[in-house]
């Protein structure tokens, strides 16, 4: 249903909340982060459980570089 947007989500909030609590980033860019993260994924329909994996990776590390572009 939700193709690999929930891994892509998912993977987005717990970088950027782990960034706010470590004080790197402010509460409201919580939602900027993750929105822009889906933004930038082109989600597809995974057949297997590594696809899953990959999206929840790629996810992982642009939030990541969005933060320290923030």
């Amino acid at each position: 249903a939700g193709r690999t947007y929930p891994a892509v989500l998912n993977a987005a909030n717990e970088i950027a909340v782990a960034a706010f609590l470590d004080k790197r980033i402010g509460f409201t860019d919580i939602a900027d982060i993750v929105d822009k993260t889906m933004q930038e994924h082109e989600a597809y329909t995974p057949v297997e459980l590594d696809e899953y994996l990959l999206a929840d990776k790629w996810a992982r590390e642009r939030a990541k570089l969005l933060i320290e572009q923030a």
